[in-house]
């Protein structure tokens, strides 16, 4: 199969042929439909994070089951799935108590000893980026790393809520449990941000910021739902949100991914108020909070996934969509070939659009 090898951090993906394992115990071969391309896949593609290479990138993605291995219960070919990255294995502490986005568990994955679900033709390994590899024309995944969806809904927009969507909506609806009425400040506003904004107005959000440097993404952003936007390039962005809030906001949704941005979100909280960071705050970065400012009950907490509960929030946001709840029209900048991909990844980088999705044929 025809798949983006990132060889070497820094350098371009290179689109060359992967060879693809046979499914496993409790595995699913999928036909990929449409996969998104997000700023987590430039950070490692970067270098900012590290991870083991070859590897294919590519999370966030949709596709059609082909094949199933032993022990599948819950998918049969012709399935149309949604896949997630923080694959569950449905029985430690975290996913009984609730908690499946935060599951470690080994079990989900091959052993050692097996052979590897991708390889090169000379058969060098490649290392499955984390769990799904979906800039390739086929995933090899477990079947807790998807979920099944209505046939109804469009695949290409089903990709996004793979990541973008789920980490957004979730920290808005799981996390942050934003009440009717509530304030809500997104800093941020590419796919997770806008996806926030969204959820917020789903929510019933009385007054909802979006903060962004960029003209373009606030004008998305007044199109999914906020009711107010600040240059995040002005000197005065906090006083900005305590004057439009009167005296802060309820919630603050940080979706960057750096050391101010993260402090800006604590800065703009209202007392008592709750900032919850989705953005990848690189490896040797820290997070500076004032030590007297906790006296004012402020709360700060991190987020994986949205602390989204994937087969009960999987479905139900696709019906959102389908019901003309959840705009995910907006989101998709462009619709790409897998061959534009170091394209799409260079326009990550400008910061000037929201998401581009790669279709395959």
């Amino acid at each position: 199969m025809k798949a983006a090898v990132l060889r070497e951090a820094k350098q371009p993906l290179e689109i060359t042929e992967v060879v693809l394992g046979e499914p496993g115990p409790r595995e699913v071969v999928i036909r990929t439909a449409a996969a998104g391309v997000c700023r987590s896949d430039l950070h490692f593609a970067d270098g900012a994070w590290p991870h083991p290479v070859p590897t294919v990138l590519g999370h966030e993605a949709s596709g059609i089951v082909e094949r199933v291995g032993s022990d599948v219960t819950r998918l049969k070919p012709g399935d149309h799935v949604i896949t997630f990255f923080t694959v569950f294995c449905g029985s430690c502490e975290f996913c009984v108590s609730g908690r499946p986005s935060l599951c470690v568990d080994p079990s989900t994955r091959r052993p050692a000893d097996a052979d590897p679900r991708l390889s090169l033709p000379d058969g060098t390994a490649v290392a499955q980026f984390i769990n799904l590899s979906s800039f390739a024309e086929q995933m090899l995944v477990h079947e807790n790393a998807c979920v099944a969806i209505d046939k109804a809904m469009p695949l290409d927009r089903a990709a996004l809520l793979g990541c973008a969507v789920i980490t957004g909506a979730g920290a808005i609806f799981h996390d942050s449990k934003v009440q009717p009425g509530e304030s809500v400040a997104v800093i941020g506003a590419g796919g997770i941000g806008l996806s926030a904004i969204n959820a917020a107005k789903i929510a019933g959000a009385g007054m909802i910021i979006a903060i962004d440097p960029v003209p373009e993404k606030r004008e998305l952003a007044t199109k999914m739902g906020a009711t107010h936007v600040i240059d995040a390039g002005a000197d005065d962005v906090a006083k900005q949100v305590m004057k439009l809030t009167g005296g802060g906001a309820h919630y603050a949704i940080e979706a960057v991914g750096r050391s101010n941005t993260a402090e800006l979100a604590w800065n703009i909280l209202r007392r008592g108020g709750t900032a919850t960071i989705l953005g990848m705050i690189a490896p040797g970065n820290t997070v500076n909070l004032p030590g007297p400012t906790f006296l004012s009950g402020k709360k700060i907490q991190g987020s994986s996934l949205g602390s989204t509960r994937f087969p009960i929030d999987m479905p139900r946001l696709v019906k959102m969509y389908l019901d003309g709840l959840l705009d995910l029209d907006t989101m998709v900048a462009e619709r790409i070939a897998l061959e534009d991909v170091n394209d799409a990844l260079e326009k990550l980088r400008k910061g000037d659009t929201a998401r581009s999705v790669i279709i395959f044929p």
